[in-house]
């Protein structure tokens, strides 16, 4: 997984149209879930692959997007500018593939795939 210091800039990666996913045109794979229990709490981690992330400006707007689902605890990015990345969600209850496809469309020009 890729740990990216957002407080530093990181270089833009050009998609075809000439723009990175979270500024492109805008124009969804079931999540994969596991539980962890802990001593007094039980939260639900999902994994979802998401095409349209090319830089740490895509994986910041994400990540706000995502935490602001109600219930989301975490949120992580492995990020594959320009091919498909994992976004993890960590969840007091989970969250719905539509959850995350509208968030997802307010962060940018992301989208779920099916692959």
């Amino acid at each position: 997984m890729t740990n990216l210091d957002l407080r530093e800039p990181l270089p833009l990666l050009e998609t075809e149209d000439s723009s990175c996913g979270c500024c492109a045109p805008r124009t969804t794979s079931e999540p994969t879930a596991m539980t962890r229990a802990t001593e007094n709490e039980i939260s639900t981690a999902n994994a979802f692959l998401v095409t349209g992330m090319t830089c740490g400006h895509c994986v910041a707007a994400v990540t706000e997007e995502i935490s602001a689902i109600p219930g989301v605890t975490d949120v992580t990015v492995d990020l594959r500018p320009g091919a498909t990345s994992t976004l993890r969600v960590t969840s007091e209850h989970g969250v719905t593939r539509d959850q995350i496809a509208a968030a997802l469309d307010e962060a940018g020009d992301y989208h779920l795939t099916t692959d």
